[in-house]
């Protein structure tokens, strides 16, 4: 495992920069050890929503983990976010794309070269799950 600190700056958007920083050090599998920082708009998908909650206002990321992958051109990271809206509600669920940092993101990435996740189609539960497999 190896850490990788980085910081992301105000109109980044942040699951797409967290896998261009993946990407951009040869590694196809990372994990987020810790993430904090503002957005002014995020996109959560809830617990058994189809599509994800939008919202456009200063919010401050209290929590954010979750799994980085990177299969050649295709991402496919499995996030989760808390964040706190300017009157104190807080709001979780999926990491869609469009989260847009505001002021700043500060996030701990530990990158795992030695392995590779890929989302596979699971039959046991209908979605795309995954699959951890180790690079040789």
């Amino acid at each position: 495992m190896q850490p990788l600190p980085i910081r992301l700056t105000p109109g980044q958007d942040l699951r797409a920069a967290l896998e261009a920083a993946v990407r951009g050090q040869g590694c196809h599998a990372a994990f987020v050890l810790s993430g904090i920082g503002s957005l002014s708009t995020a996109g959560l998908r809830m617990a058994g929503a189809g599509q994800p909650t939008r919202l456009t206002e200063d919010m401050e990321i209290l929590t954010l983990a979750g799994t980085v992958a990177v299969d050649g051109g295709k991402a496919s990271s499995h996030l989760h976010m808390a964040v706190s809206t300017a009157s104190g509600q807080v709001l979780g669920g999926h990491v869609a794309p469009g989260c847009i940092v505001r002021t700043t993101a500060e996030v701990l990435l530990a990158l795992l070269p030695d392995w590779q996740f890929t989302r596979e189609p699971d039959a046991l539960t209908g979605y795309e799950e995954l699959v951890v497999r180790a690079r040789g």
